[in-house]
Order: structure tokens, then sequence, then C-alpha cells
């Protein structure tokens, strides 16, 4: 089966599963560090004891890596309702790994079929999992801790002490941070992947890429006769606005981290969204993603003034001005 996922330029190539896989859990305002938005949910209820995984007990599937997760999430940590036709719900599902689709500092992401055996039901998913407390690099930790403090003092004191149980908990609540926040711009209309579900450190969402498992390729890799500049713009326009109004900046947008399948742009990677209301840097922030996103268009002529009016209309859409 593997052998049908071809390669994607947008992503590093697609790896097989192998003995480790499971173990592996140019800007303007560079100075500026946002503040994150977190569930209170996910940081009132973890405890030490959800540092590490748990396998459910019971014999595996007949075919696949495990059986299916769904029913280890609550409905709280389900995506929302009415969901696409394609999210497998059957408790007779499995899973199973096909291979790494992207690598990060913080994440992986790893394509993952959910099929029921012995029907034409399945789907694929991304999996992105947040890194283990060995190999994972928080660029971003310093904007997260600040101001931000579980109510257990012994949680805070290991966050701010990188032990390996304080790792855990940020993994945890960047995670949970990002599945949020997916499930808040998917219902409002912004233009990102249906988050599926979420289980400890691992989400599962929309897959964006072919029924082959071709991911889209990035923004950044497209050339100007590629694409419809001015149609993706447009898009792109009409998903900040959503999100301006709803009172939030990515807080990280760029060519990197927007998609574009059959014509489609696909924003990703959203667990640090910004609060640009309660910040007092909201603008910096709002203006920030236009700018460092835009410079793609521009590059590829769009009027620099189109840029402008994008961070204008932003601003107003947020009622920061």
């Amino acid at each position: 089966m593997r052998e049908r996922f071809a390669d994607s330029d947008s992503f590093s190539r697609i790896r097989p599963k192998g003995g480790a896989r499971r173990g592996r859990r140019n800007e303007r305002f560079d100075d500026v560090e946002p503040e994150y938005f977190f569930p209170e949910s996910f940081t009132e209820s973890f405890s030490e004891e959800d540092a590490e995984p748990t396998t459910p007990a019971g014999d595996g599937p007949p075919e696949g890596d495990r059986w299916s997760t769904w029913d280890q999430s609550t409905p709280t940590e389900k995506g929302p309702e009415p969901r696409p036709d394609w999210v497998v719900t059957e408790l007779a599902a499995v899973d199973t790994e096909l291979g790494i689709v992207k690598t990060g500092k913080e994440a992986d992401v790893f394509l993952l079929e959910r099929a029921v055996p012995g029907t034409g039901r399945r789907t694929l998913m991304a999996a992105k999992r947040y890194r283990d407390a060995q190999h994972r690099m928080f660029h971003r930790d310093s904007g997260y801790l600040e101001g931000r403090q579980h109510k257990e003092s012994r949680i805070s004191r290991a966050m701010a002490k990188r032990t390996s149980f304080g790792k855990e908990a940020i993994a945890g609540q960047w995670a949970a941070a990002e599945f949020t926040a997916l499930c808040r711009l998917w219902e409002a209309g912004v233009a990102v992947p249906y988050p599926v579900q979420i289980t400890g450190t691992e989400i599962l969402m929309e897959f964006v890429g072919d029924e082959h498992g071709v991911a889209a390729r990035r923004l950044a890799q497209y050339a100007a006769e590629e694409v419809d500049v001015e149609d993706l713009w447009d898009q792109l326009g009409r998903s900040l606005s959503v999100l301006a109004r709803q009172g939030y900046a990515h807080g990280d947008l760029s060519a990197y981290n927007t998609l574009v399948h059959e014509g489609r742009l696909v924003i990703i990677d959203v667990p640090q969204i910004v609060d640009v209301i309660a910040n007092p840097r909201g603008r910096s922030f709002l203006e920030r993603d236009v700018r460092n996103i835009g410079a793609w268009f521009v590059s590829r002529g769009l009027p620099e003034s189109s840029v402008d009016t994008l961070v204008d209309t932003l601003a107003f859409d947020a009622r920061l001005d």
C-alpha cells in the first residue's frame, strides 16, 4: 500500500514507517513575542499521569497499526458538528500509519489511513504529534510561558525549569491550543484543515492532498505562472478577515504555513493565534502576518499597495482602528 504514496515537493519525502516512528511524538517584527491562546480546560486537567501515554487494553487489530482512537476522545476532543462525510467514526476502524509527511521543531506530521476492514470506508488524515521531551525544541515557549501559570504550582515549576514532565505539559498545552483554535476557526469559516480529534499530544486532522497521499504544496513553492495570484490573495483576505472579526491574528503566518490544493488556499499551524483585542500589540501581530505572507504575493506581481490595504481592512475588521 505504501508504494502508492508519492513524494510531494511541499514536504520531506513521505517515508515508510520504521522503528523509531512511535517514539517521536525574514520578518519585520522578529523582536516581538505574541501572547498565546490556550484553553483553560486543558491546563486545569493536566496531571503528571498524563505525561506518559497509555496503551488501551486488549488485543490489537487483525490489520493496521492500532484500533481507531475515536472512542478515546471525549465529545469536546472531537471536531465540530456537522462533521464532513469523510470522517470515519466507526469503532471497527483501524489506523495504519503510512509514513512521515513533514518534520518540524515542535511536532511531526504523519500520514494516517483510517479504514473499516472489509468495506470501502476509508479516509486519509494528517496526524500531528508534538514531539517528546528529548527531541522537542519549542522556539515559542517563552511567549507562551510569560504571564501564564498553571493552577498547580508544581506543574508551573516543571514547565519553567523544562523538566521532562514540564516539557510534556507544554506539549500537551500546545496540542490542545491548536485543536481548540482549529475548531474555532473551522466553525467561523476560516480555510483551515478540519480537526477530527485530539488524544493526548496527537491531533488528527484533514489531510490536505489527494486520495493517493500526495500532500499539497506550500504556497512558498509556487511560481507566479503556476497559480492565480489574485485569486489566492482574495482567498487569503477572506480568511484573514473572518479571523480578524473573531478578534484574532494567526501570529506566525507566512508562505510556508499555507498550502494550495487544487486552487484552494489552506492555512495551517495555528497553535499560537493571538488575541489582537486583549494584546496591546495586537495590531503589530496582525500587520506582521499580512506583510510576511504579502511578500510572497508582491514578489509574484501583486501591487504593494494591496498589502497596505489589507492591513488597514483587517485592523478595521478587528475594531483596532
